[in-house]
């Protein structure tokens, strides 16, 4: 019987095909599964099985075929289950058309029948077992070629490598981004090298229709994000606040994918200007003078040096409490009675460390010129490298 369906092989092939292609939605796509290459694996497939029924294959039934099915289902895009269900399909046809050739021949036994279905089914275990091991392997294989690809292109077009419009629109459309902007860019601190401190975010966006692209540096995750809506730049900021102890700045709006560069270095310094060392989203154009202060470090060391240098001088509990102080002044627009309040003490002490910070810098905090030149130090105090700057300045004076 199995010979005699050999000599069918490339018709039963063909058929096995066409009952798959009508059975199967994701098989009808030709653009994704060409029917010759489905041809051609039914074809070998069903080769495969009657040689070991007839007995003229090795004792251990070849499962290569399947390998070499699972992993071309794999590239051309075709989900495992649907692979897996077409294997199905295939070997009920094949039992199917073997019952009917015994029919024709009243000298085969029902035993054997149900002795040889038993194989038959044995080798399907361990076809489908092959075929979605080699599937699953090739998948994360080209899964991890693609994440590297993208990887490359996002830090393409972070650095500038990409000026080229044709390259940039090619670039987009493999990223999954829009030609044309509006975009914004991100950084976060991360806390470890391979640590990601906004999991998850890509997902998380593109369930709310924001496209995007990241990448995982040593000490930052940074990405790009497409907001092709009014009100998607609030739905990006709300998804990063709830990122739990992430500290992100965010840069200003942008339309070029060739601006990415700037931005990038924007978004950086939006989070060297995060004043607090807690998790929190900084938006480039929340505090301008911040970012100012960040975009020139050594300036603003210098700047800590000529204003504040007699206040940083003081023993710690005393500096730290005249610079709360000032902060909470100034982050009350210069009310001594607010600022009180934040601090839980009576605003006659507040006026009181005010004057002192006046005596001690020699500049009134009624001169709106040397209160910007005291806010800006503030701020640059509150820069982690500026505080860095700040003592190791203090350990050359006292060498």
């Amino acid at each position: 019987m199995a010979a005699v369906l050999q000599a069918r092989v490339p018709e039963l092939g063909e058929q096995m095909a066409l009952r798959i292609r009508s059975q199967i939605d994701a098989y009808k796509d030709e653009s994704l599964t060409p029917f010759d290459s489905l041809r051609a694996s039914c074809t070998a497939n069903v080769d495969l099985v009657l040689n070991h029924l007839r007995g003229t294959d090795a004792p251990d039934p070849d499962p290569s075929p399947s390998r070499e099915t699972g992993r071309i289902r794999a590239e051309q895009g075709m989900p495992l289950a649907d692979t897996l269900h077409a294997y199905r399909i295939g070997f009920e046809f094949l039992w199917s058309e073997i019952l009917a050739e015994a029919r024709t021949r009243p000298d085969v036994p029902d035993a054997e029948l149900v002795s040889r279905s038993a194989e038959i089914w044995a080798l399907f275990g361990l076809y489908a077992q092959t075929v979605a091991a080699a599937h699953r392997e090739a998948t994360t294989e080209l899964t991890s070629q693609r994440q590297a690809r993208r990887s490359a292109l996002a830090e393409a077009l972070f650095t500038g490598v990409i000026a080229d419009r044709t390259t940039l629109r090619d670039a987009a459309r493999e990223l999954g981004l829009p030609e044309r902007g509006p975009y914004a860019v991100a950084a976060a601190v991360a806390e470890a090298p391979g640590e990601e401190p906004l999991t998850g975010i890509e997902s998380t966006l593109r369930q709310a229709r924001l496209p995007s692209t990241w990448r995982l540096l040593p000490d930052q995750q940074i990405g790009l994000v497409a907001l092709p809506a009014p009100a998607a730049e609030g739905v990006f900021l709300r998804v990063l606040n709830r990122a739990r102890g992430a500290r992100v700045g965010v840069s200003p709006c942008f339309d070029s994918l060739r601006d990415a560069p700037q931005a990038l270095r924007f978004a950086r310094l939006a989070l060297a200007g995060l004043r607090h060392t807690g998790p929190g989203v900084a938006r480039f154009d929340d505090d301008p003078l911040a970012m100012v202060v960040a975009a020139a470090p050594a300036e603003a060391a210098h700047l800590v040096e000529v204003v504040l240098r007699p206040l940083l001088d003081l023993p710690a509990a005393e500096r730290a409490r005249l610079l709360e102080t000032l902060e909470h002044w100034f982050a009350t627009s210069g009310s001594a009675r607010d600022a009180a309040g934040r601090l839980f003490v009576h605003p006659n002490t507040v006026r009181y460390r005010l004057r002192r910070i006046e005596e001690l810098t020699g500049r009134s905090l009624s001169d709106p010129r040397a209160a910007a030149h005291i806010g800006a130090a503030l701020l640059a105090v509150h820069n982690s490298e500026m505080g860095r700057l700040s003592r190791v300045g203090a350990t050359v004076r006292a060498r």
